[in-house]
């Protein structure tokens, strides 16, 4: 992936991991347009950013994410880059009955949202040169975490998508890259003091990094484990895992 001259779209870039990537790609000279539930952070995002713009944009819903992608493609036609962040992260306790209302908003916000958002620009970014699609996972679709399983199956389901997208696109010349956090110091579950996530800035700096190196796949420390371990004992790193999560600070 080209680092500047490059107009990118980024969901859910009001705050966390994308207000991080919103402001790293805008300091290297790209035009970055964000959205957002709230509009009070977007708007704080673009007054400390002057030059990054924001669209209306509600991610669960099928029209509002075909009346952005048309405003995308009107306003902004050198549209080259989607960064597909935007997502949401609840308790759901799978060992009782599951809430339908989470359970839905999790799956079409994290899940159909990204699906249906790049449905939506997948023949512009066809015709564009240095055209990208980014997919932001988790490291929770490969090793879960059982309070949220929920929001971890949806990211094995978006990895999974991931892989089929980007094999279906090798000759279009549009890159398909995953980006598979590790725990972060974000908003989701208030992690925004959680002492065994890592700093926002220093995920960000590394995921940049990665990002010029051209991979297609990025890890940042100490995700590149919890990446590997699928497989027939998978289980034990799973169980060792959730052991650390439930023996820690409760969640709220």
């Amino acid at each position: 992936m080209r680092m500047t001259g490059n107009t990118i779209f980024i969901t859910g870039g009001g705050s966390g991991i994308g207000q991080g990537l919103a402001e790293a790609f805008h300091k290297l000279g790209n035009q970055v347009i964000i959205s957002g539930r709230r509009k009070e952070r977007l708007q704080q995002t673009l007054d400390a950013n002057p030059g990054m713009v924001a669209i209306e944009l509600d991610i669960t819903d099928p029209d509002s994410i075909q009346a952005a992608a048309k405003t995308l493609i009107a306003d902004y036609p050198d549209l080259n880059v989607l960064i597909n962040n935007a997502g949401v992260m609840m308790l759901d306790h799978a060992d009782k009955p599951v809430d339908d209302a989470l359970a839905l908003s999790t799956v079409t916000t994290n899940l159909l949202g990204p699906i249906r958002m790049t449905s939506a620009l997948i023949e512009h970014l066809k015709a564009k040169p240095d055209a990208v699609i980014v997919n932001v996972s988790s490291v929770l679709g490969f090793v879960p975490m059982a309070v949220t399983a929920v929001y971890s199956a949806t990211k094995a389901a978006l990895h999974s998508y991931t892989l089929s997208q980007r094999y279906l696109l090798r000759g279009h010349g549009i890159q398909l890259v995953e980006i598979a956090p590790p725990w972060v110091r974000t908003e989701l579950l208030d992690s925004s003091e959680e002492e065994r996530a890592i700093p926002l800035d220093q995920f960000i700096a590394g995921t940049m990094e990665q990002f010029e190196s051209g991979v297609d796949e990025i890890l940042v420390s100490p995700a590149e484990a919890m990446r590997a371990n699928p497989g027939p004992n998978e289980h034990a790193w799973v169980n060792q895992f959730n052991d650390m999560i439930a023996n820690g600070p409760a969640f709220g």
